[in-house]
């Protein structure tokens, strides 16, 4: 007969309990979570980054309208766009030699900056510049934050980028917030012949500017980092410029008073080298769309600049538009986490 085993009463309990800490072993430490996954933060750094390039935009980009205000008159104003980005040109490409951080492009590379510096160096600056001739300020302002829009739609044709809900209801919140802001003013405007051309220099500048922005992202997916293609970019516009200033017989005047060349600096280095280079960054960083609510902001930084310097009054139709603008700021910039299904 086959001997019987002698059943151990805690041997079944103890080998559980060792196998159940075998396995506890091998898993992670896991502190002050009791047992349970820790929540996936996000990194802090990134957002921080993308606050202060975004800032950095809108408080240049902002402010960039009483130097444009001050050149206007004796230099003609193609003339006056070369200036600055010939200027601004020169001092990256020398910045970046020096430093050892110009890289080297191939042909496909120079075409992308080719591309950008007609759309956005060129083409958008001389329909925003004759627009001012023909409408208001605030209006080319109204019409330059559908940038948002534009570059929502253009990230979807360009890249297959999904649009967001929430950017095109911010984009709209913003835009609704500009017409109150600007409502007196575009109220007071008969649309006559000149506010036509007006309007359709300021969408097709826009239209640029969203052009030059979907090239600039192309160069970032490509590897070009933002301040190489600016400076071939802009160093590409100023010779397109100056072309096309040549060909057009425009006379090359130069203003020497302390007020045109301290305009031309401040436009050349800060609103050139320093803007375009924190915007086009937060282009590569957070996508066209959301990049381009920073069009959306620069006419608010004019409106509180003029309630300093041109005795602006805020009226509650005003107030009301700022309080637009800033919900497009937060639904365009909130991150709400998607739910998805997943298969067990």
């Amino acid at each position: 007969m086959r001997p019987m085993l002698r059943h151990c009463p805690g041997a079944g309990a103890r080998s559980r309990a060792k196998k159940r800490k075998i396995r506890q072993s091998r898993r992670p430490r896991l502190a002050h979570t009791c047992g349970r996954r820790p929540l996936r933060r996000r990194p802090v750094l990134p957002t921080i980054v993308n606050l202060t390039l975004y800032l950095l935009t809108v408080l240049i980009w902002g402010t960039t309208w009483i130097a444009i205000k001050l050149q206007l008159g004796v230099v003609a104003i193609p003339v006056s766009i070369f200036y600055r980005f010939a200027l601004a040109a020169l001092i990256m490409m020398a910045a970046l030699a020096l430093l050892r951080k110009l890289q080297k492009l191939d042909l496909r590379g120079h075409l992308l900056c080719l591309g950008q510096g007609l759309f956005l160096f060129c083409l958008n600056f001389l329909c925003f510049y004759a627009a001012t001739q023909w409408i208001p300020s605030g209006l080319v302002s109204v019409v330059f934050s559908a940038a948002t829009i534009w570059n929502a739609v253009n990230a979807r044709l360009w890249f297959g980028t999904p649009i967001a809900p929430r950017v095109m209801l911010g984009g709209a919140c913003g835009l609704a917030g500009l017409l109150l802001l600007f409502w007196p003013e575009l109220a007071s405007h008969a649309a006559e012949a000149g506010t036509l051309k007006g309007l359709g220099l300021a969408l097709l500048g826009t239209l640029c500017f969203s052009t030059g922005n979907m090239l600039s992202a192309a160069q970032q997916r490509a590897g070009i980092r933002p301040l190489t293609g600016n400076a071939y970019s802009m160093t590409y516009g100023a010779l397109i410029l100056l072309a096309g200033t040549l060909a057009a017989g425009v006379p090359f005047a130069f203003d020497p008073s302390p007020t045109y060349v301290g305009a031309l600096l401040f436009l050349a280095v800060p609103g050139s080298i320093v803007g375009f280079t924190a915007y086009l960054t937060l282009v590569g960083r957070m996508g066209p769309a959301r990049a381009a609510y920073c069009t959306v902001l620069f006419p608010v930084v004019a409106l509180t600049i003029s309630t300093f310097v041109e005795g602006y009054r805020w009226t509650p139709q005003a107030l009301a538009g700022l309080a637009l603008v800033m919900l497009g700021n937060v639904l365009v910039f909130a991150r709400w986490r998607a739910r998805t299904a997943r298969a067990a």
